[in-house]
């Protein structure tokens, strides 16, 4: 299936998933909310947004998401995590854990940067998007990569952008800025 036109979902519990949308659409795809396990027939990729992970947590048990997302995930569609998507798609989560995914081989750290007041905006420093510049808002940080996870961009020595697969995890919130190069690469990987 070709990226353009492409339709993605993009997780709708809670953050600002409408964000996610406008940026889709600005790349070509179609942003579709997804609040239902129906809600994901028929995507070709999805999108966990940030937000507050205890409560997209929660949502995704009360709504009984985590099979079918997990099974998304599982048939070859990508999937890409922003901020507490991020979160919700490793494998452990510490700092006050949450149930997550387990999708992504690595370990998140929770609000490993602060409270709400001491979010920040700051270039990556390192890697193919050297020079990107990630809004940080109660980011996780990623560690203990396994293997197959690439680092795509590091922001002071943390990898705050990386692959692994059909996987994308992003600690940092691109929906917020006008750079659309995230947001493109995973309909690349859609299209892949």
């Amino acid at each position: 299936m070709a990226a353009s036109g492409a339709q993605i979902g993009v997780l709708a519990i809670q953050g600002d998933f409408e964000a996610h949308v406008r940026a889709l659409e600005h790349a070509g795809a179609r942003g579709v909310p997804v609040r239902r396990e129906k809600d994901l027939d028929g995507l070709a990729g999805l999108i966990l947004p940030g937000g507050e992970s205890t409560t997209i947590a929660k949502g995704l048990d009360r709504l009984g998401l985590y099979a079918p997302i997990e099974a998304f995930a599982q048939s070859g569609r990508p999937v890409f995590g922003t901020c507490a998507g991020t979160v919700l798609l490793a494998s452990e989560v510490e700092n006050h854990p949450v149930r997550s995914l387990g999708l992504l081989d690595a370990t998140a750290l929770r609000n490993a940067y602060g409270t709400q007041v001491d979010s920040f905006a700051a270039e990556a420093d390192a890697g193919a998007f050297a020079g990107l510049r990630c809004v940080f808002i109660r980011a996780p940080r990623l560690r203990d990569l396994g293997p197959g996870v690439e680092v795509l961009a590091e922001v002071e020595g943390w990898p705050v952008l990386v692959r692994e697969g059909q996987l994308l995890a992003a600690t940092f919130h691109p929906e917020l800025t006008d750079d659309g190069r995230v947001h493109r690469l995973f309909l690349e990987l859609v299209q892949d």
